[in-house]
């Protein structure tokens, strides 16, 4: 077992300068290694990377005949093979592919179609209804796919070679993917294949899985598309596409993944189901008293936590050690959990304006609390409000058609996060907050309501919380496990054990308890905007 130090980056594999070139490359290079595996109707369907090439080369010359030059296309429907397969042969030929979350309410994916100027929309026959007519806007269904694959293989076969042949340019547009913020509106962010290569190139040396992957995470997500997929495709390891997150523990046991990339809700519901099955059981005590025995152990060497704890890992499917997790914090308290069970949680930091990762802790190289070291050739600066700044190759153009907005956030190159924290000395990043979270007190203490909230969530009884200022007094704001539904004696409890302690300008006020969920966006957070009472 190595010891937690620094390591010499990956380096194993050639740069990328385009998405075009992984595809091409990876199907000269291992062309019958399996890329995908998804279920299907007669049970799992498999593609190699040389069919994936086949594919992506066909609906691109398909694109090409439809008069889809330098257009803006959706992509909109559950995960699925067709989803990628029209993603990239759409960045691949010149095109825009623009990334829409299904989930949406119909009003607000004509805003975004309206918003990112679409041309033609492609998706699942599941959510066409979702999709406004618009004269002079084509829309094509995923259950028509096979027949636009046979289109494109028979023009190919009769002399079609424009899309094979057209050259990227890598600094023109190839995606927008539209930002899931928790303090206002969408806006579309601009992303070339110059961005998202570099994203490749260099995450890929931080993290090499060894092992197939399953895909939980929704496309139309910069996490779940760029590191999730694509970096995994570059290193040229299969992928299983989870349809449905409620498939996953089915998709677990078929698939048994060595890695999977999630956002902390699922960490925190995998993690409260294992403690639900120990009290079940009645044996907290006794397993609390065996995860010490084996933390004691690992530290003279031995490492009998794959054995010990073989029930948690048969929920995984038996072959999990990574879990790359990001798009909202993480309390390092799951991390040493899980690491005790066996499961190395890599916490990562990101943003789709930077493509999406910009830092992340490594297998072997990791700092509790952080959100790990900085992706290379990627700069990180510390303004003097204390927000983190970056600057290098996988920062955004900016938002489409929003100057304002991007000039706010793009200063002299830097991308402006929003985020307050601090690098250490050994160059692991700790975020402390967000600049527009911060409560503001008349006596002008500032107070990060992450902080708060972190101590709170940490008891099982706490499904949910959000920290705000009402009327000058901070308020816990509270939606309850199901067993503590309206007990606000619980909860004035914990409230006096989170404030104790703390000066008294940090304490909570007032607890309430709330009878529905937050509501999230795609990345699975808290909007605040929409959930704070004004």
């Amino acid at each position: 077992m190595m010891k937690n130090r620094p390591y010499p980056l990956y380096d194993s594999l050639k740069d990328i300068s385009d998405l075009k070139e992984l595809v091409t490359r990876q199907a000269s290079e291992i062309p019958e290694k399996t890329a995908f595996v998804y279920p299907c109707e007669t049970g799992e369907m498999k593609k190699s990377f040389q069919d994936l090439a086949d594919d992506v080369s066909a609906i691109g010359t398909f694109m090409y005949d439809k008069k889809m030059k330098d257009k803006h296309i959706a992509i909109i429907g559950e995960n699925s093979y067709e989803w990628l397969v029209t993603y990239l042969a759409a960045v691949g030929g010149g095109n825009v592919a623009v990334g829409i979350d299904k989930g949406l309410p119909e009003e607000e994916i004509k805003e975004l179609l309206k918003k990112a100027d679409v041309d033609a929309v492609f998706v699942s026959q599941t959510y066409i209804n979702k999709i406004p007519k618009k004269a002079g806007r084509k829309i094509y269904s995923f259950a028509d796919f096979d027949d636009f694959l046979a289109e494109g293989r028979k023009l190919i076969a009769g002399g079609a070679i424009e899309y094979d042949n057209y050259g990227v340019e890598p600094d023109k547009t190839a995606t927008i993917l539209f930002t899931s913020g928790t303090s206002g509106s969408s806006k579309g962010v601009e992303l070339t294949n110059r961005n998202i290569a570099a994203e490749i190139n260099r995450t890929c040396q931080l993290f090499a899985p060894e092992g197939g992957v399953l895909a939980v995470l929704p496309f139309h997500h910069a996490f779940g598309l760029v590191v999730g997929v694509l970096m995994v495709l570059n290193y040229g390891f299969a992928i299983y596409i989870n349809k449905s997150l409620k498939f996953v523990k089915k998709n677990m046991a078929e698939f048994k993944p060595q890695t999977m990339f999630l956002v902390p809700l699922f960490v925190e519901f995998f993690h409260k189901q294992i403690w639900a099955e120990v009290e079940k059981k009645g044996k907290v005590t006794a397993f609390k008293g065996l995860m010490k025995s084996t933390d004691l152990l690992l530290k003279t060497g031995v490492d009998v936590r794959r054995k010990t704890y073989a029930s948690i890992h048969n929920v995984f499917g038996g072959n999990l050690e990574y879990i790359i997790c990001g798009g909202a914090a993480l309390d390092p308290m799951y991390v040493k959990e899980f690491r005790t069970w066996g499961i190395e949680i890599l916490n990562g930091y990101g943003t789709t304006e930077c493509s999406p990762c910009t830092a992340v802790n490594r297998p072997h190289h990791h700092r509790d609390g952080s959100v790990g070291q900085m992706v290379p050739g990627l700069e990180v600066k510390v303004t003097d409000e204390g927000e983190i700044a970056f600057k290098g190759d996988i920062v955004m153009k900016g938002y489409y058609k929003n100057q304002e907005a991007t000039d706010e956030v793009l200063i002299d190159g830097w991308y402006h996060t929003g985020d307050l924290g601090y690098v250490d000395d050994e160059g692991f990043i700790i975020l402390t907050g967000r600049k527009k979270n911060l409560i503001i007190l008349s006596n002008g203490e500032n107070i990060s309501p992450e902080e708060l909230e972190q101590d709170l969530a940490r008891d099982p009884a706490v499904a949910e919380v959000l920290v705000y200022d009402e009327a000058g007094k901070i308020v816990a704001e509270i939606f309850p496990t199901e067993d503590h539904f309206d007990d606000i004696i619980y909860f004035n409890k914990l409230k006096d054990k989170v404030n104790k302690g703390r000066p008294l300008y940090k304490q909570i006020a007032k607890v309430k308890l709330r009878k529905e969920e937050f509501i999230k966006n795609a990345s699975m957070k808290i909007v605040r905007y929409k959930n704070i009472p004004s």
